[in-house]
């Protein structure tokens, strides 16, 4: 069992299950109070740098939602599963956008309604996380019943 992360380290989140997690901007250095992570997940447009541990990239471009809502599903749904034995980090470009929607939607994953998750993720991560309407609108409907989100992950027109 790998030991997760400090609490009080910078970007670390506490989801209510007491899991923890850890989000941070890509274009600022591995904070310096802080162990390495032991998976990470990079929300970027365009595939990671190489880093020694092991990873996933999620195409995600900046100030967007996932190229395919259905892996972006399943990856969260795999980080969540992973944290709780492992120090899991979530990154893109500036750490506020894509990763607060991540951590926002690994919220919901731990039992935060879809309609608090934007909200309990400013006040325990970063006031400015989850930037666009569309960011906030994927959040509330990453807890709706499978049907909100056809087969080829993009929502129902009419959803």
């Amino acid at each position: 069992m790998t030991e997760t992360w400090n609490p009080t380290a910078t970007g670390v989140l506490r989801l209510p299950s007491g899991r923890l997690v850890r989000g941070r901007g890509l274009r600022r250095a591995l904070p310096a109070d802080s162990s390495i992570p032991t998976y990470g997940v990079y929300l970027l447009g365009q595939r990671p740098p190489e880093v020694p541990w092991e990873t996933r990239w999620l195409r995600w471009p900046d100030f967007r939602l996932p190229a395919d809502r259905a892996e972006a599903h399943a990856v969260l749904t795999d980080a969540w599963h992973r944290s709780l034995t492992e120090r899991v980090e979530f990154a893109c470009g500036g750490g506020r956008g894509r990763t607060g929607t991540a951590l926002a939607c690994l919220a919901i994953l731990d039992g935060v309604p879809p309609g608090e998750a934007v909200d309990y993720v400013r006040a325990r991560y970063d006031r400015h996380a989850v930037e666009t309407p569309w960011q906030r609108r994927y959040v509330r409907r990453f807890g709706a019943p499978s049907g909100a989100v056809g087969e080829s992950g993009s929502a129902r027109p009419d959803a």
